[in-house]
């Protein structure tokens, strides 16, 4: 039988520890970096103007979205696996060490791919990526060991509040860098760009110790070692996945967060290369990251304010409805004023809808299974970012051979993605937590 909150007596950690909140939440400040400066900034930028360079705008489009796609199909596959491993293990902090720094090591070997080399900078970025998305299955995981029911909201709006600071921060010198490349002795801005991915190695690097330091991950009934850790592993994903399929409120929000979340995966790592495509100078489009990051910044911890005042489920319908809103209106856009209010639009619900969606997770599901499930959780996540990205390429190679022009078939790509937060929104409704509670 499943521990529940009441029941845990062999968490040696203590619940509501403010060094280990404060531990935890550092580990979004630091891995937030890359997602920033690497996914959703620098990487397309320069994947398609100095690694893609002279290719049609499209097909640098489809490559980048197959590249976020490989990435996303390895950690959806091996995701559950690892999770219910580390689960018997008592191993979270250690698979979470692994792929940190792996993501880490990756990101700075960016800097030694040459001009052109388009193929493999995709090759370090995928396995950077897995590093990245593998690492907080397992961070996520164990935001079930520092923070009750009560806390949880806040704990997971805190951490996604760091990042979007610390994140926006690091990027914030990394432009200007780029805009100033003479001020820090560089010859030209590309070699600022190229820079930029030691800063993040660094800054991931460093800003991860706090977690591995402060964090005591809960003790496990049957914890088990080498060989017997995997096996126990697999017969643990064998009884999880029946559990889940009979735990309807469960498999429903997880169906709906895959559908949801693919549509804000696919913004985040698509804005840049979509701006490119219709025609906006790379500077504004790095102005309009810098407002999301620090908007969100307050933003995150405002939605983990409201979600303890009207609950975590109608705050999430709110975000989603207000993606819905961008995703259409993201089409029409002419100038870059109106970019900037998508920018700030965006900024405000992006960190909430993650926040909320993670503790909302984490108070349906068995806490001594966490790492498993998070690991179900975090595979549908990255299924989100095999499919919206091929999507939304695939919508504007389709429109582009039909005869229109680049920037149509762009316009058209993008406002696909509303279809998957409708489907979500949709299934997020029948999401019964009260039956969820009783069945566990």
């Amino acid at each position: 039988m499943s521990f529940r909150y009441d029941q845990i007596t062999a968490i040696k950690m203590q619940i509501d520890n403010k060094k280990a909140i404060f531990g935890w939440s550092m580990y979004d400040w630091a891995n937030s970096a890359f997602a920033t400066t690497i996914m959703a900034g620098f990487f397309p930028i320069f994947f398609k103007q100095y690694w893609s360079a002279g290719v049609d705008a499209t097909v640098s489009t489809a490559r980048l979205g197959m590249a976020n796609s490989i990435a996303g199909i390895f950690v959806a596959l091996f995701a559950p696996i690892l999770g219910a491993i580390a689960d018997k293990g008592t191993a979270k902090k250690k698979f979470l060490m692994f792929f940190a720094y792996m993501g880490v090591v990756m990101t700075v070997s960016l800097y030694m791919v040459s001009k052109g080399n388009w193929t493999i900078a995709v090759v370090l970025y995928v396995f950077a990526t897995i590093g990245f998305s593998g690492g907080n299955i397992f961070y996520d995981s164990l935001l079930t060991g520092i923070a009750s029911k009560k806390k949880m909201d806040f704990v997971s709006a805190l951490g996604f509040s760091l990042g979007y600071l610390g994140g926006g921060l690091l990027f914030a010198l990394n432009v200007w860098m780029t805009l100033r490349p003479e001020t820090f002795g560089f010859a030209d801005a590309g070699e600022a760009v190229k820079f930029s991915f030691l800063c993040v190695g660094a800054w991931w690097a460093f800003f991860s110790i706090p977690l591995f330091v402060f964090v005591r991950e809960p003790a496990s009934r049957d914890a088990v070692s080498g060989v017997s850790m995997v096996k126990a592993g697999f017969v643990q994903l064998k009884e999880t996945f029946h559990q889940i399929r009979r735990l309807k409120p469960i498999f429903i929000f997880l169906m709906a967060y895959w559908l949801y979340m693919d549509g804000v995966d696919t913004i985040v790592r698509m804005a840049v290369d979509y701006g490119i495509s219709i025609g906006f100078e790379s500077n504004e489009l790095i102005v309009a990251l810098l407002i999301t990051q620090f908007v969100g910044f307050p933003s995150a911890l405002g939605f983990g304010y409201l979600g303890g005042k009207i609950g975590a489920r109608r705050s999430i319908f709110i975000a989603i409805g207000v993606y819905l809103f961008v995703s259409i209106w993201a089409g029409f856009i002419q100038n870059k004023i109106e970019f900037y209010i998508l920018a700030i639009i965006i900024g405000l619900v992006q960190g909430g809808i993650q926040a909320l969606s993670r503790s909302y997770y984490a108070k349906i599901i068995p806490v001594d299974k966490s790492a498993e499930y998070f690991g179900f959780y975090n595979m549908l996540g990255k299924f989100a970012t095999v499919i919206g990205p091929v999507f939304m390429g695939l919508i504007g190679l389709m429109v582009r051979h039909m005869g229109f022009s680049s920037n149509i078939a762009s316009r058209a790509s993008i406002m696909s993605v509303s279809l998957f937060f409708i489907a979500g929104g949709i299934l997020f409704y029948f999401v019964d937590e009260e039956r969820n509670n009783e069945e566990i």
